[in-house]
Formats: structure tokens, C-alpha cells, sequence
């Protein structure tokens, strides 16, 4: 390397430091409580994208039409992750496997940006530009509004019912 190019920084992974990862012990009891997390994901991924499933089965979306579907879903499950999360992060104390379980899975398989951008995709193929770019817009301002929404009720009605 030439003294002209620059030198890059090596960032190291956090650390948690209570865990040695030098004894061979703790490395197997990581591992294995990694296999639980997932598990739960996996379980909590399944309902999720069931109940995704049937909520397009329910309402289904006729091509060249807004995907009001999907953009419902992805906004309805990001107002409950702003409800959760605010819930076990601040006023709960939770099992360590309800997060990832019903935050990480079942609102994950629940709400669907995969969807989102096949459905955008779908959209312009199709010649209805106009409304690819609505969805498109649409569906950032209703899910982030909505995890907003979620979290900032939560909150307050925390607040209130701490009033004596």
C-alpha cells in the first residue's frame, strides 16, 4: 500500500463481556441458545405470513389495481411493532424469546416489503406507472407514520395511567 491511499479503520463486532469465547463451554452454550432464537423466529415467521396469506386471500387485489392488501398489512403491522416494541422495551419485562418470536417473526412474516416491490414491479410492467410511484410513496408514509403512531400511543397511555 502506497503512503497516498488511504488507510482503513478495522472495525471489531461488539462483544458481549461476559462471554469468553475462548472456553469452549460458553461457545457451545452460545450456539445453542442461538438454535432456540431461531427456532422461535421460524415458528413466529409461520403465523405471521398465515395470517399474511389469508389477508390476501380475504382481500384479494385485481392486477392493475392499488394493492391496498398489502399496503393495509405493512401498515398495520407496523403499528403494532411500534405498540410492541415501546411495550417490552420499556414497560415490560419480557421472556428473552418474546421479542424475537413476535417482533422478529410473526410481525416480520406478517408484514410484507417483498411484496411491496414485486407488487411496484408488477405495476410498471403493466403501464400504471402513476400508480406504482403512489404505492411507492404511500406505503413509507403509512408504515412509518404507523410504527409512530404505535409507539407515541403506547407512551401516552402509559402516561396517563401512571397519574395518580
Amino acid at each position: 500500500m502506497s503512503s497516498h491511499e488511504p488507510q482503513q479503520a478495522i472495525i471489531a463486532e461488539p462483544v458481549d463481556p461476559d462471554v469468553d469465547l475462548a472456553d469452549v463451554g460458553q461457545r457451545r452454550e452460545l450456539r445453542r441458545s442461538h438454535y432456540g432464537v431461531l427456532a422461535v423466529i421460524a415458528a413466529g415467521g409461520a403465523l405471521g405470513a398465515l395470517a399474511r396469506f389469508e389477508a390476501s386471500r380475504l382481500w384479494p387485489t385485481a392486477v392493475g389495481s392499488f394493492p391496498w392488501t398489502t399496503l393495509t398489512v405493512n401498515a398495520v403491522g407496523c403499528l403494532v411493532i411500534g405498540v410492541f416494541l415501546v411495550a417490552v422495551t420499556e414497560i415490560f419485562t419480557a421472556h428473552r424469546l418474546l421479542r424475537p418470536f413476535f417482533g422478529t417473526g410473526v410481525l416480520g412474516g406478517f408484514t410484507t416489503f417483498s411484496t411491496y416491490c414485486v407488487d411496484i414491479e408488477r405495476l410498471v410492467n403493466d403501464g400504471h406507472a402513476t400508480t406504482a410511484l403512489t404505492y411507492l410513496a404511500a406505503t413509507v408514509v403509512a408504515a412509518m407514520a404507523a410504527v409512530s403512531a404505535g409507539a407515541f400511543a403506547t407512551r401516552r397511555l402509559l402516561a396517563d395511567r401512571s397519574k395518580p
